[in-house]
């Protein structure tokens, strides 16, 4: 139990946001920067370069797919305070790993244990839900998503700084280290939350209750928008694979300014979120779907003039603009599926919605390690702009479908 129980959950939540904020920030200073790092470990062509890079890339989610929900087990019986600590170790001893070795193999199986043994964001909301109400976690895991942008904004860039001067085997160790300074503060400042004893009807079935046949209609909304999460998270991730070989080749880029464009996206999404969560909170589900299909289109159009903005200043304006308009995507995908379950299938709908994004990040992996792998360097952000396309033409299929429905009652 943490010696500082008498401090307040609002304090506790504090520390929480301060915790997220640091450890995610040190996590993405190297996220830019794998294939560069790779490439001068081994000599390798581009071809395979593309799938090492996505090896990297996509490890530690599909881990983490795979074990996330065991340790989110584990902490329903033992407290997640204890995954917290966990989670921000293994994070540690993960970067450590990458930091003190020349073998890719090493670094592959490094990421695979991060996967394995992180997950530190799923732990961090199921803490926080713990010392907050009902009423406060809408609130809660908005705050916890903008400290997380937050570090991705500033995180990049200074990783960048870090590898000009010293090269990434620094970015690494000073990941670890600040992951760990985290540890040990969430160790003495978090207080111990009891774990809730379940109830007569909890310990009865362990097994979901599946969906009854007068919710199965307005379930098939629900494949739309999972669909759309899916297209929207992978349209994030694809640039990821290829963005620092093309700010190299195409850019002539240095590190640092590799990752102030990196930053710049999660930078004009931490700004824009709240305003667009505000601006749609009134609007009918039809109307925000009107909107978010034109929000889609922009999107594409930034990417295009990413692929078109060979000049620095136009690049990093365009890549701010584009965090801009993702502001407005995946929070209101997760607000619509909220709207259209009922309360007791929340959880369920939620984690759908969450499974949706994980499987979206490995797509858009591999997506974007394909486009370096066969697109010339300089051609990769188009197929990036297409899946966006792909989101709005998904978007207007779903309204079509509504409008029938409607039509038809």
């Amino acid at each position: 139990m943490s010696v500082l129980m008498g401090r307040s959950p609002a304090v506790a939540l504090r520390y929480l946001m301060a915790i997220q904020l640091l450890s995610m920030g040190a996590m993405e200073m190297s996220g830019p920067f794998w294939p560069l790092h790779l490439r001068e470990l081994a000599p390798m062509s581009a071809a395979t370069l593309a799938w090492v890079s996505m090896a990297v890339y996509a490890g530690p989610l599909l881990m983490t797919m795979l074990t996330a929900p065991w340790w989110g087990r584990l902490g329903d019986q033992t407290g997640h305070k204890p995954m917290v600590v966990r989670a921000l170790l293994a994070l540690a001893v993960s970067q450590l790993m990458a930091a003190w070795t020349d073998s890719v193999t090493v670094v592959l199986l490094a990421r695979l244990i991060q996967g394995a043994l992180g997950g530190f964001i799923a732990t961090a909301q199921a803490y926080g839900a713990g010392l907050a109400t009902p009423a406060q976690r809408s609130s809660l895991m908005a705050r916890l998503q903008v400290a997380t942008a937050m570090g991705s904004a500033l995180g990049p860039w200074l990783g960048g700084i870090l590898f000009d001067l010293w090269g990434f085997w620094i970015v690494n160790l000073t990941t670890a280290l600040v992951c760990v300074l985290c540890a040990l503060l969430a160790a003495v400042a978090l207080p111990f939350v009891k774990p809730a004893a379940p109830t007569d009807r909890q310990r009865a079935s362990s097994k979901p209750v599946a969906p009854t046949a007068a919710e199965r209609p307005a379930l098939q909304a629900f494949q739309g928008l999972l669909l759309g999460i899916l297209l929207v998270q992978a349209g994030k991730i694809m640039p990821q694979a290829f963005f620092a070989v093309y700010a190299d080749q195409v850019l002539h880029a240095n590190a640092s300014f590799t990752g102030l464009c990196y930053g710049a996206t999660a930078l004009g999404l931490c700004i824009a979120a709240p305003l667009w969560a505000r601006a749609f909170a009134a609007l009918a589900p039809e109307q925000v779907l009107q909107r978010v299909k034109w929000i889609t289109l922009a999107c594409a159009a930034t990417l295009a003039l990413q692929s078109m903005s060979h000049v620095p200043a136009w690049f990093v304006a365009a890549r701010l603009l584009w965090g801009v308009f993702l502001g407005a995507l995946l929070p209101v995908f997760y607000t619509l599926l909220s709207r259209q379950a009922d309360g007791h299938r929340q959880g369920w709908v939620l984690g759908a919605g969450n499974s949706a994004a994980k499987a979206g990040a490995l797509l858009g992996t591999a997506a974007g390690a394909l486009a370096m792998g066969w697109l010339p360097i300089s051609e990769v952000f188009w197929p990036n702009a297409a899946v966006y396309l792909i989101v709005a033409a998904a978007l207007h299929g779903l309204q079509r479908r509504s409008d029938t429905r409607e039509a038809a009652s």
